[in-house]
């Protein structure tokens, strides 16, 4: 995706690579990073909030989601920032502002996602976990509302959980939801991406339910990283041809 991007910049001599690393050794990769020609990374799990902490200046999404994807090198001096809240949004096909959304799972992606829809000027957003506790921590800390059952007439529902990663998982299975009841929706989102699509999505397709797929949010999140690095608006139709080819 980000290859790609390079290509149809011009980007001559611009790289994207895979850099294993362990947590023993993140502050002292990411001290490194410039030096070796790196104008950014990308941070994953397990290291996204330990990022946060390397950061000489952070997002105000970063600080209050508590976590770092997006790294950035100018100046000799780490920024910091969270992707995943603005590329959510970005993907999404209207605005939120006034609405009602319902948000599946109390991991980091579920507090993106909670953080974003309140940013947004969402009305309500309410919050479902497996674990009910789980739900009314992530609440306590980043507003919202924990529910115990999911409200089949919001105008958005976002699966932040891992349900459905698996090709044959069945998400009616682990999910306080039915496919009938997916038509309430206006539009669903699963963060899941993988070479298939889910059974959520299919699902939410069939019951003539605006769509937005893992792979779109990735790309969108992808696109504030590069523009974060190059100063360059990011190629859009490209990434997502290149990521969804892959």
């Amino acid at each position: 995706m980000h290859e790609a991007a390079y290509r149809a910049l011009g980007l001559e001599g611009w790289r994207y690579q895979l850099l294993p690393v362990p947590p023993h050794l993140l502050a002292e990769t990411v001290a490194a990073l410039p030096a070796a020609g790196f104008a950014g990374a990308n941070v994953t799990i397990p290291h996204k909030e330990p990022a946060l902490m390397l950061a000489d200046e952070a997002s105000v999404s970063a600080r209050a989601i508590g976590a770092a994807n997006t790294l950035s090198f100018a100046d000799g001096r780490v920024q910091a920032t969270n992707t995943d809240a603005p590329g959510l949004l970005a993907a999404l096909p209207a605005p939120v502002s006034g609405g009602r959304a319902v948000v599946l799972g109390a991991g980091g992606a579920a507090r993106a996602a909670v953080w974003a829809l309140l940013s947004a000027g969402a009305r309500e957003v309410m919050v479902w976990n497996r674990t009910p506790e789980r739900a009314r921590r992530l609440c306590a800390q980043m507003g919202g509302r924990a529910v115990e059952t999911i409200d089949e007439t919001a105008d958005l529902l976002v699966n932040c959980t891992a349900v459905g990663l698996a090709a044959p998982d069945d998400p009616w299975r682990d999910l306080p939801l039915s496919a009938e009841g997916l038509g309430g929706f206006a539009c669903v989102v699963d963060l899941v991406y993988a070479g298939h699509e889910t059974r959520l999505i299919a699902a939410a397709r069939q019951a003539a339910v605006t769509v937005v797929d893992g792979l779109e949010v990735l790309v969108r999140q992808g696109a504030l990283a590069l523009e974060s690095w190059t100063g360059r608006p990011a190629p859009l139709a490209q990434m997502r041809a290149a990521a969804r080819a892959a």
